[in-house]
């Protein structure tokens, strides 16, 4: 007979489970408080959890004191396009990587992935110089591109463990069938994935949305800003609007937890089946 596990082990594991949360929550529970609060007790002295009164006032202060939704659009154009082309670019690379046999493939796999890890400042500065040569300051196309640049690796090295992984069988059956090997890539190979993509595709996204080294560097009119940049040039020599800048950032965070919690299976499939051998 199978022998019973004690409560206590549960009892245990749940505790541990609802502290982990909670210590994850507590932050942006912290500043949904704060942008809801009345101005006098944001700084109030014993700090209150639970404002005496609701308030809206500096949702609307995000809006009407700065071009936040021109903010928000620019992370999001600048984002969408980093993870689209990222995917596109990434898929296909990695595709040819898994399914190609050549000469230095793990070299050039580990050459890839080395890419990743070169400290953002210490390329600002060569890439700014480009930049500027190019024309490409204060456009989409200049945060765009080095976005490509540093997300691609990490594309490229999970998806080709995913196409690896997949059954030669099924581009065997397709080629006698007579189709292309383009069709084969898009009709059949990137389906049997999508987990995967999901799960790289909401990574390049969150990366993107939140970098601010770049666009702090790459974007100095106003109207080109991205959401970090703009909420972190909030303040100014006379005020530090706390209450703005708590609104601001629940509104930047909500859209990410909700598209979280609206893939969350198929991220947890792709998190899961890669490191999962048949």
């Amino acid at each position: 007979m199978q022998k019973k596990k004690p409560i206590w082990k549960d009892i245990l594991f749940y505790l541990f489970v609802c502290i982990f949360v909670g210590i994850i929550v507590l932050p942006f529970f912290w500043q949904f408080m704060t942008s809801i609060k009345p101005l006098s007790e944001i700084s109030a002295i014993p700090a209150k959890w639970i404002p005496s009164s609701v308030h809206g006032q500096f949702y609307v202060n995000v809006f009407e004191k700065h071009p936040f939704a021109k903010y928000l659009l620019n992370s999001f154009i600048v984002a969408t396009t980093t993870t689209v082309l990222s995917i596109l670019i990434g898929a296909s690379a990695a595709y040819a990587l898994a399914r190609l046999r050549f000469k230095g493939k793990k070299i050039m796999l580990m050459a890839i992935l080395s890419i990743s890890m070169f400290p953002t400042i210490a390329t600002l500065s060569p890439i700014y110089l480009l930049l500027k040569q190019l024309k490409l300051l204060n456009k989409y196309a200049g945060l765009v591109i080095p976005y490509i640049t540093f997300a691609l690796p990490l594309a490229i090295w999970l998806l080709t463990n995913f196409f690896a992984q997949l059954p030669k069988g099924f581009e065997e059956a397709a080629s006698i069938d007579g189709c292309s090997r383009a069709r084969i890539f898009f009709q059949i190979m990137l389906p049997l994935i999508k987990p995967a993509i999901f799960s790289v595709g909401l990574i390049v996204f969150i990366n993107a949305w939140n970098e601010y080294i770049y666009a702090l560097t790459f974007m100095t009119d106003d109207m080109m800003r991205t959401v970090p940049v703009g909420i972190a040039l909030f303040p100014s020599n006379y005020e530090l609007p706390w209450g703005d800048m708590a609104a601001a950032s629940v509104v930047v965070t909500v859209p990410l937890i909700i598209l979280v919690l609206i893939f969350q299976r198929k991220i947890i499939a792709g998190l899961t089946t890669g490191g999962v051998k048949e």
